[in-house]
C-alpha cells in the first residue's frame, strides 16, 4: 500500500468512526504526517484526492477559511469522474442520457408534495421565464431538474442525478444548435416542466413520471438526433 493510502485509510476511518464530521477539519499536514509516520508530501497527496473527490475543502493562509474542512459534495466530484469517462468514450452518452430517464422518472413519481425542493423547483421556473439567453435557461433547466430529484428524498438518488447532469452539461449548448426554432422550444419546455411539477404537487406520480420521460425523449426528437441522442 502507498503511503498516500494509509492517510486515506485513516481518515475514512476517522469519519466512520464519527471522530470527523461534516464542517469539522482535518488535523494540520505536520501532525497527521508525525502521527501517521508518513512524508508530509503524502499527506497533501490524500488531501489533494480527498478534495477531487468532493469530501474536502483545502483553504490556504490563517484565519477561520484556513485547514482542510469536511464537505459533502458527491455529485460535482461523480460528474467529473463521469465527464472524462464520456470523453474517452468509454460511458456512451446515450447510456447515461438513459440512465438519466430512468433516474428522473423514479424520483418524479416519488415526489414528496410540500418539501423545499418543490419550492425551489417553482422558483426556477419563474426565473426560467425570464432567462435572457439560450445558456442562462439550460443553467436553470439543469438546475430545475435536480430539485425535482432532490424532492424524492433519496440522497443517493439526489447525488447521482447531478453527477449526470454535470457529465453531460457541455453537450446542452451545442445541442440547441439542432433545433429549428430555440423559441418555440423554449415555450414548449417551459410548459413541460410546469405540468410535470403540478403532477408532482396534485400527488400524482405515475403520471409526473410519464411526463417527465416524454419531455426528455421529446427534446432529442425534436433536436433530431433519432435513438442515439447527445444529451439535453
Amino acid at each position: 500500500m502507498r503511503t498516500h493510502e494509509l492517510v486515506l485509510q485513516w481518515i475514512e476511518k476517522q469519519l466512520s468512526d464519527g471522530d470527523l464530521t461534516l464542517g469539522g477539519r482535518l488535523p494540520g499536514e505536520r501532525a497527521m504526517a508525525e502521527q501517521l509516520q508518513v512524508s508530509r508530501t503524502s499527506v497533501r497527496e490524500a488531501v489533494r484526492i480527498l478534495e477531487a473527490m468532493g469530501v474536502v475543502r483545502a483553504g490556504v493562509g490563517s484565519g477561520k477559511d484556513a485547514g482542510t474542512v469536511v464537505i459533502a459534495e458527491p455529485g460535482s466530484a461523480l460528474g467529473s469522474t463521469l465527464r472524462l469517462h464520456v470523453a474517452t468514450r468509454h460511458l456512451p452518452v446515450a447510456d447515461i442520457v438513459e440512465t438519466r430517464v430512468l433516474l428522473e422518472s423514479w424520483a418524479a413519481e416519488r415526489a414528496h408534495v410540500g418539501v423545499p425542493a418543490l419550492e425551489e423547483a417553482a422558483e426556477l421556473l419563474d426565473q426560467m421565464d425570464a432567462a435572457p439567453d439560450i445558456d442562462s435557461f439550460l443553467a436553470l433547466d439543469a438546475r430545475f431538474h435536480v430539485a425535482l430529484a432532490q424532492a424524492a428524498g433519496n440522497s443517493v438518488v439526489s447525488a447521482m442525478m447531478a453527477s449526470l447532469r454535470g457529465a453531460i452539461e457541455n453537450y446542452a449548448g451545442e445541442l440547441t444548435g439542432n433545433l429549428p426554432d430555440w423559441n418555440a422550444t423554449c415555450s414548449r419546455l417551459r410548459a413541460e416542466h410546469r405540468a410535470i411539477l403540478a403532477a408532482v404537487n396534485n400527488n400524482d406520480g405515475g403520471k409526473a413520471a410519464e411526463l417527465v420521460a416524454a419531455h426528455i425523449q421529446g427534446f432529442y426528437k425534436k433536436a433530431g438526433v433519432g435513438s442515439n441522442p447527445p444529451p439535453k
